[in-house]
């Protein structure tokens, strides 16, 4: 697929994964078209360093995916989808579960329908959590796309039944629909919070001299993905939809890249130069103890695994931190 001319909308596109799917598709001759809300903090300032760098390679639409009736005259005459739009994190999702469903569950059919009534043929990929896999209890080995789901907590909940909303419009209307498990994703334009984007959440702080809370025990292990390798998976699965039509992937760093909190804590105050202050706290509803993506799939299907260690990518993030902080 030639790129050049090729229009794609990707909502939720002022946040950290979608400032850098724009420039990505951007830098291969594409128009980005950025929907969003600008709801979460650092948005205006992604949205900002966009118009910046790409005023005529991109289109900026306010708007809610919440609100289904606005949503048709965006998705016509764009050659793909990225769903990114989201309520992204389990604690807001305990204290209000509502908002959470109507966000990502009703948002993401809201997004469906719209692609399905206006532009049925346009490669729709989604992003997804590898928190539909629930606790994973007892688990330690990597997690394959065979694992029974098994939501827990309101957000398990909302993003599972969108990840299945998305996957069965492929079975039920033959849309080009692709879900894609992600785990742990890292990088320049995340600014992090306690609750969700948890390593950028821990550079800035340790920058700063804030202290962390860890909940539970610190060893919880997680494979950490750059955000640039998740845009380049972004690209081939749309480039090679024929093949990923109605698929779905786990996506992470896999195993070379997992660590745990204790061990990347460790690594930004070696990077920083910075002792880092932290105390213990309970474990939070839903935690996993242990998850790693077996990313086997796509590399077998598409011959992409992550080509930035992170070793690398965490001090690429510090970099850019130190530009911002």
């Amino acid at each position: 697929m030639s790129a050049a001319g090729l229009r794609i909308l990707i909502t939720g596109g002022a946040g950290f994964l979608g400032v850098n799917a724009a420039e990505h598709f951007i830098e291969l001759g594409w128009h980005a078209t950025v929907l969003d809300n600008l709801s979460r903090a650092g948005t205006e300032r992604n949205l900002k360093w966009l118009l910046d760098h790409h005023p005529d390679r991109m289109t900026f639409v306010k708007e809610d995916v919440r609100n289904g009736a606005a949503l048709s005259d965006h998705v016509k005459n764009q050659d793909a989808v990225l769903h990114l739009a989201g309520q992204v994190a389990v604690t807001t999702s305990l204290v209000d579960p509502v908002t959470d469903f109507e966000v990502n569950a009703l948002g993401t059919v809201n997004m469906l329908e719209a692609v399905r009534v206006h532009n049925p043929q346009a490669p729709f990929v989604f992003a997804s959590t590898n928190k539909v896999y629930g606790k994973l209890e007892h688990n330690n080995g990597a997690c394959r796309e065979q694992q029974p789901i098994d939501f827990h907590s309101p957000y398990g909940c909302s993003k599972g039944a969108a990840d299945q909303y998305v996957r069965d419009y492929a079975r039920c209307f033959h849309m080009n629909t692709v879900v894609l498990r992600q785990s742990c994703i890292y990088g320049a334009h995340q600014y992090g919070t306690e609750d969700q984007g948890w390593v950028a959440h821990f550079v800035h702080s340790i920058l700063k001299r804030r202290p962390l809370t860890i909940y539970g025990d610190g060893t919880q292990v997680r494979d950490l993905l750059d955000a640039r390798d998740l845009c380049v998976l972004y690209s081939t699965v749309i480039e090679k939809i024929e093949k990923t039509r109605g698929e779905i992937y786990n996506v992470g760093g896999g195993p070379d890249n997992q660590r745990n909190l204790i061990e990347v804590i460790d690594h930004i105050g070696q990077l920083t130069a910075v002792k880092p202050s932290y105390t213990f706290a309970g474990w939070r509803e839903g935690d996993q103890a242990y998850y790693v993506s077996d990313i086997g799939k796509a590399k077998s299907d598409l011959g992409w695994e992550p080509r930035v260690h992170f070793d690398r990518g965490l001090e690429d993030l510090i970099r850019w931190a130190r530009t911002i902080d």
